[in-house]
């Protein structure tokens, strides 16, 4: 059992720190609560670190996982966290992009996404291996127990699927334990574990039961935490229930200890419980999720099935159990024909159609024209530094209308069916989706998520299940106001210069 903790702002001998600090210390004398996991500015808020409370908690012997975020810091301060961790002993590590930031001291803070939540499992695996110094030699090895977060309750075909190819990406990428996103349909628990074994992923998944209050439940019914969702019908029963003499305390307890025990009986190794609560909530939510005894949560499954009308599920339902059968969506396998996929095909937008035929005619390696551009780059770098400076006026030219280029230098273009994450994506995400989108818009803007829109685009091609195969990508802002065209036929960009460790991954 997982509990989560929340730290405070301020420094830890404040009155909120202590408060906070004390609330930890009771948790951590339960012998039913194996770790706590300590959050990182969690909802863009600027929080004390949390090493600092867990520094404490570990001198009482708690075993806890720090939450580290990549919204905040790029990825040398990243490495630095990371030496940090290692040499204060912290090795339970759960890898996230992070929250976009709310508004703190002078203003709205710029935020850094310089890497994702991938990047930042693919630099520590690459610490546990033995990071290379500046001449080569491998350093010290670290011993991070990495882990990842999914966000599996999404509503829409197009963000729920990139969310499983992530989630696959991250686990070959070095996570080895997964914890879901909260959320309230345990039908879409039961497909992720399914989903995983189809897959052939082993490694223990954690079930988010995040116990809601009244304020909690409107928040995430009106979108204002990223990733999880409160459907109307919930919502309703939050409002019904919270006017009774406790607030709908014992609603939302009971609530609880029904996901705890619906987990346990789908297969999840264990509950990671979050919200406002102390010892004796945790006690309750446990004791009653063990009096529905193993075989008793198959009765209250139905109980936590929130789901939108139009709800997307990779798998049949299964009506004996109104949860997922094996049996992949029927809906899904349809759209998957030779005969679907050719009708949507149609109704791809024209540009993105052209920017595939120029990048098989031009600018893919195997690309017929490509050893002819590549000898022309060539040729101009030894030309007068005016001759480039129109060359790359040209491209820029044709790629600001098209795509709105920001002039990266390292283009992911093709690797997002041709949509740029330096422009159309405000966490700048280049290894797929992050959790925050809500029906398929983005977080931060009201705009359709680019990995939506990906997806969307490739799937007529059949092209959408390995959208996330390629290699890591670390973007080198060395490259940024220079051209990607000849970047990309000179051999300089993250193409060409996969990660360390990661130029195997197909």
């Amino acid at each position: 059992m997982a509990v989560e903790l929340v730290t405070s702002r301020g420094v830890i001998s404040d009155l909120a720190g202590q408060r906070a600090l004390n609330h930890a210390r009771d948790l951590a004398e339960s012998p039913q609560i194996d770790v706590l996991s300590i959050t990182d500015n969690p909802a863009g808020n600027a929080m004390l670190a949390a090493d600092t409370l867990g520094t404490e908690l570990r001198s009482i012997g708690q075993e806890v996982i720090i939450h580290l975020a990549c919204k905040d810091g790029n990825r040398n301060s990243l490495e630095s966290r990371g030496w940090k961790l290692a040499s204060e002993g912290f090795d339970n590590i759960l890898a996230l992009t992070g929250d976009y930031p709310k508004p703190g001291y002078g203003g709205m803070a710029r935020p850094s996404f310089d890497i994702d939540s991938v990047g930042l499992l693919s630099m520590y695996s690459e610490m546990n291996r033995g990071l290379r110094d500046g001449k080569g030699r491998r350093m010290k090895p670290t011993n991070f127990f990495l882990g990842a977060v999914v966000t599996n309750h999404k509503r829409y075909e197009r963000e729920l699927v990139p969310q499983y190819l992530k989630l696959r990406r991250k686990i070959e990428t070095g996570a080895r334990f997964v914890i879901n996103q909260a959320g309230y349909d345990v039908r879409k628990d039961d497909e992720l574990l399914r989903w995983l074994a189809l897959s052939g992923l082993k490694v223990p998944v954690i079930a988010n039961v995040f116990v809601l209050s009244l304020g909690a439940a409107r928040a995430f019914h009106a979108g204002r935490v990223p990733g999880v969702v409160v459907t109307d019908e919930l919502v309703a029963l939050a409002e019904r229930y919270a006017s009774s003499a406790d607030r709908g305390r014992s609603f939302f307890l009971e609530l609880a200890a029904k996901q705890v025990a619906i987990a346990r009986g789908l297969g999840f190794r264990g509950a990671y419980l979050g919200g406002k609560l102390d010892l004796a909530d945790c006690e309750q939510i446990l004791a009653r999720a063990e009096e529905f005894g193993p075989d008793g949560w198959k009765t209250i499954a139905g109980d936590v099935q929130f789901a939108c009308p139009d709800e997307f599920y990779y798998f049949a339902r299964d009506k004996a159990t109104g949860l997922s059968s094996s049996e992949v969506s029927g809906v899904l396998v349809a759209s998957r024909t030779s005969a679907a996929r050719r009708r949507a095909r149609l109704r791809t937008p024209i540009n993105y159609r052209t920017s595939r035929l120029a990048h098989s005619t031009v600018f893919a390696p195997t690309a017929p024209l490509f050893d002819v551009v590549r000898r022309f780059y060539s040729a101009v770098e030894s030309a007068p530094v005016s001759a480039r400076k129109v060359l790359h006026l040209v491209e820029h030219v044709s790629k600001v209308p098209l795509y709105n280029c920001k002039d990266c230098g390292d283009c992911s273009l093709p690797e997002i069916a041709y949509l740029c994450p330096e422009s159309q994506c405000a966490k700048n995400q280049r290894n797929g989706p992050c959790g925050g989108s809500h029906d398929g818009l983005c977080e931060v803007a009201e705009r359709e998520c680019i990995w939506a829109r990906a997806y969307e685009r490739l799937k007529p091609y059949g092209e959408e299940t390995s959208m996330l195969d390629a290699p890591v990508v670390f973007n080198d802002n060395a490259l940024r106001g220079t051209s990607a065209w000849a970047n990309t036929f000179l051999g300089r960009d993250h193409i060409a210069h996969p990660v360390a460790g990661q130029e195997d991954v197909q």
